[in-house]
């Protein structure tokens, strides 16, 4: 299904929290002419885990902090059977634990609960076309939450398992791996390196295989583990 109009793809999605208030209110910032279609809805996370398969949802905006089942749970369970969904995980601080532990679980990103809806529009069709929801504002915020909750020997063994990952990535993968965790985009990096953005493109791939991650998010942590 397209969007009336502009030949861009209906982007179809679910919106799980427990408040029906804040599902409403973004029901209501993401409908009319933004291309982007609610599908489901849920109160909570095991809610999710019943709507969200069935509900041919592309991007599913997901509230950490819910009962029955918060969103953490429910987003490691929902890509552990579905991959290919694009999962953002919703929080009202951006220095929540849970977060940072969703995006190691394979999130698309985060975002704040108050985002502009212009901002949440965007991310929203930034994140179901395939492209990377990690801004160096957001980088920065990651690796402050790394630094406070790594303790002892789990940091270490991290630092260890980071760093045996990295050492197996050619020079220009870790050139390109080492622009990933600071932000930048592919042109970013391709302007930074004097790559081609298709190249660029192609290391990024090789990076999520070599690395065994899915996503940029994820190959940013992985970075800032390897440095201790």
């Amino acid at each position: 299904m397209s969007d009336e109009g502009s030949g861009r793809p209906q982007i179809r999605l679910a919106v799980v929290d427990d408040d029906p208030m804040v599902r409403t209110a973004l029901g209501m910032m993401l409908g009319g002419g933004s291309g982007i279609t609610v599908v489901a809805e849920a109160g909570d996370g095991e809610e999710a885990l019943s709507v969200v398969p069935s509900s041919g949802a592309d991007v599913v905006l997901m509230d950490i902090r819910m009962p029955v089942r918060d969103g953490l749970s429910a987003t490691e369970e929902l890509l552990r059977v579905h991959p290919q969904l694009k999962i953002i995980v919703l929080t009202t601080f951006d220095t929540d634990d849970m977060v940072l532990k969703a995006l190691r679980t394979g999130a698309a990103g985060f975002l704040l609960k108050d985002t502009p809806p212009a901002r949440l529009v965007e991310a929203v069709r930034t994140v179901a076309s395939g492209q990377p929801m990690l801004s160096p504002s957001v980088t920065a915020q990651l690796i402050a939450a790394v630094t406070r909750t790594d303790e002892g020997s789990d940091a270490d063994r991290r630092t260890r398992a980071a760093q045996d990952a990295l050492a197996g990535l050619t020079e220009r993968e870790r050139d390109v791996a080492d622009g990933v965790a600071r932000g930048l985009s592919n042109a970013e990096i391709a302007a930074e390196l004097f790559m081609g953005v298709p190249t660029v493109k192609t290391h990024v791939g090789r990076l999520f295989a070599k690395l065994g991650v899915e996503n940029r998010v994820q190959v940013a942590i992985l970075v800032h583990d390897a440095q201790g």
